[in-house]
């Protein structure tokens, strides 16, 4: 029979913001538990810095912004919104936005339905000698190098699990 995680405080977020340098960006916590169906992300951005631009295709996004503020930009500028500690942002699948800190920096909590994990599976066959139409693809520059994830849009630039920067092209 399979054991149920115990439920439980799983961080102090202003413990996590106090002992984290100011000028770091990035996850300064992640949900770990086995077995869940959830994943989460404390997210740190120092003053002046964003999120550029990026379309989350297959997950709702619930953003709730614990401390400093900023402002969020959806559908290509079309509609922004001021974050202030407390604010609780619904971010519908599909959606285009895009992140800005202010002065005192932005830190947040995203909460969103957990992506199938990666699996073992044989190797992949060799890839197939260039053709005319060019090289196979090359997907590294959408791998997250903070937390390994893959990302949907072949044009992100930044994480859409963690909000580091995706590597150039």
């Amino acid at each position: 029979m399979e054991t149920k995680p115990a439920p439980g405080v799983l961080a102090q977020v202003a413990d996590l913001i106090g002992r984290t340098p100011v000028g770091q960006r990035g996850a300064l916590w992640r949900l770990g538990a086995d077995r869940r169906q959830l994943d989460a992300n404390v997210i740190r951005l120092p003053a002046g810095t964003e999120v550029q631009p990026h379309v989350e295709a297959d997950l709702d996004v619930l953003l709730y912004v614990v401390d400093g503020g900023g402002h969020l930009s959806v559908d290509g500028g079309g509609h922004q919104t001021t974050l202030a500690p407390g604010a609780l942002v619904w971010l519908p699948r599909g959606t285009c936005r895009a992140l800005y800190a202010g002065a005192a920096g932005l830190t947040y909590l995203t909460v969103h339905a957990r992506r199938p994990g990666l699996t073992v599976s044989a190797p992949a066959p060799a890839p197939a000698p260039a053709t005319a139409e060019g090289d196979a693809a090359c997907l590294l520059h959408r791998v997250c190098p903070e937390c390994g994830r893959l990302s949907g849009e072949s044009d992100a630039l930044y994480c859409s699990r963690c909000a580091s920067a995706l590597p150039p092209r």
